[in-house]
């Protein structure tokens, strides 16, 4: 049995300190699935645990919204044997470029390394549907169980970490400076 836990350990992909979400939020822990993903025996075990969730789900498509979900959307798509393309942020609008088509109807699932807010891949369906796509799911390395969206959510772990407003941060009133690890703004 995989334990993604412990893989997300092994890669000393969990971080602890002050850190500064792509939602505005302060949370004490930060997953960086990128330290994970470096390691393709770990990143294979770890998407293995979502293709075992979406292998009957008739997907013709996987999406990986740019920077996180490219190479956990990558791996998902070679195990399943399916086509996978990205989206990117373009003057901060996701969009999809670079030749890639989607077909009218086509069943996508979009995969994230962490889903937080559900801001990213919810952009992205957009996009998607708007092509003509059906999303018919989000897989994700981690689902932080703080969103609550209309799509079912495919995750390898799920894993709560407080959250806070900057004016209730308990580690700014200690004076800490927050980090902004991810990609969101690149």
């Amino acid at each position: 049995m995989v334990d993604g836990l412990k893989l997300l350990k092994e890669s000393e992909a969990l971080l602890e300190g002050h850190f500064l979400l792509s939602s505005g939020k302060h949370s004490p822990k930060y997953v960086q699935c990128a330290k994970l993903m470096q390691y393709t025996d770990k990143a294979e075990k770890m998407v293995s645990l979502v293709a075992d969730k979406v292998k009957n789900l008739d997907i013709e498509l996987i999406v990986g919204p740019a920077m996180g979900g490219i190479r956990p959307a990558y791996e998902l798509g070679r195990q399943l044997g399916i086509r996978t393309i990205f989206t990117e942020r373009i003057e901060g609008e996701m969009t999809l470029r670079r030749g890639f088509e989607i077909k009218k109807g086509e069943k996508i699932l979009i995969m994230e390394d962490v889903v937080t807010t559900g801001k990213s891949s919810l952009e992205t369906a957009e996009v998607l549907e708007n092509l003509g796509g059906k999303v018919v799911g989000i897989g994700c390395l981690v689902d932080r169980k703080v969103s609550v969206l209309d799509i079912p959510i495919y995750s390898s772990i799920e894993l709560f970490f407080e959250t806070y407003e900057e004016k209730d941060c308990p580690m700014c009133r200690e004076n800490s400076k927050a980090v902004k690890p991810g990609s969101r703004n690149l």
